[in-house]
């Protein structure tokens, strides 16, 4: 799970987030007509935080299709599960004049026939990447992370910038991080919308089972990738995921355990309400 986060509620003033872009200028023309300069980390951190602000604001209500296969390594008798949903993200405003988005879905089938309940009957489950993958690289997090840019080829403008992160937790700020447990990984961001395209996250020593199946909590490594791409809902475009892995392996395991998790999502909706008017029959004249 990412943590949750309250978001700004969607202000109706119509100002334009290109506010808060930064202009990035080269060191000479020469240069500029090469190629762009590589903005610093303060640049994309700036940057990805007007990003996230105009998504905490603007991403409207939404649904989608959902499509799930769970795995359990080495293999079980019954197989794969393969679940197919229509997956919901829905902003709920606070007395706060804050936000919460939360996710939702109503599951359609399983193994390809009709569900008989909403219960997601697989072996690992994420939750929070719509609501909070985004925020991990962002100035709201910097209490809780060390961030580093990867130094790219200048040869291939084109390259994503990648920055790495690693968590630094302490008593005093684990509450407000998104990640409660040590982690590292990094963001691929792509160089023309400053967009993040792609988070990979590493939990080296993540909490599989706190003691409820066995005496001693079971501990192993949790991988997670979450592919994010352009979508149109209504007249603004968000990058949203496309496909979301999570793969948990236990290492202490004599068999080397380990449970996956990969989504794909598509066909993206804003959810809205409508209604229309059916002229009823006149009355009949007596």
């Amino acid at each position: 799970m990412i943590g949750t986060r309250k978001v700004r509620v969607a202000m109706t003033s119509g100002k334009s987030s290109a506010a808060w872009l930064v202009a990035f200028l080269g060191v000479s023309s020469g240069l500029c007509a090469l190629q762009a300069m590589t903005p610093t980390l303060e640049e994309i951190l700036q940057r990805l935080e007007a990003n996230l602000n105009h998504y905490d604001t603007r991403v409207p209500s939404l649904f989608c299709d959902e499509h799930v296969i769970a795995q359990v390594e080495p293999s079980l008798p019954s197989g794969d599960t393969v679940t197919d949903s229509i997956f919901r993200l829905k902003r709920t405003a606070n007395p706060d004049e804050t936000s919460t988005l939360v996710e939702s879905r109503e599951i359609k089938t399983i193994n390809n026939k009709p569900a008989t309940s909403q219960h997601m009957n697989g072996p690992a489950m994420l939750i929070g990447a719509f609501e909070g993958g985004l925020a991990v690289v962002s100035l709201d997090q910097r209490a809780c992370m060390n961030y580093a840019l990867q130094q790219t080829n200048r040869d291939r403008p084109a390259q994503p910038y990648i920055v790495r992160f690693a968590t630094r937790l302490t008593p005093q700020n684990t509450e407000g991080c998104l990640l409660k447990e040590n982690s590292n990984g990094r963001v691929s961001i792509d160089p023309a919308s400053m967009q993040i395209a792609r988070l990979e996250l590493t939990t080296p020593r993540y909490v599989i089972d706190p003691g409820k199946s066995y005496t001693l909590p079971v501990v192993g490594r949790r991988i997670i990738t979450v592919d994010y791409a352009p979508v149109l809902l209504g007249d603004e475009t968000f990058w949203m995921p496309s496909a979301i892995t999570m793969r948990i392996i236990n290492d202490s395991d004599f068999n080397g355990t380990a449970w996956s998790f990969r989504a794909t999502y598509r066909n993206y909706h804003k959810m809205e309400v409508t209604s229309r008017i059916v002229p009823g029959s006149a009355a009949p004249v007596p």
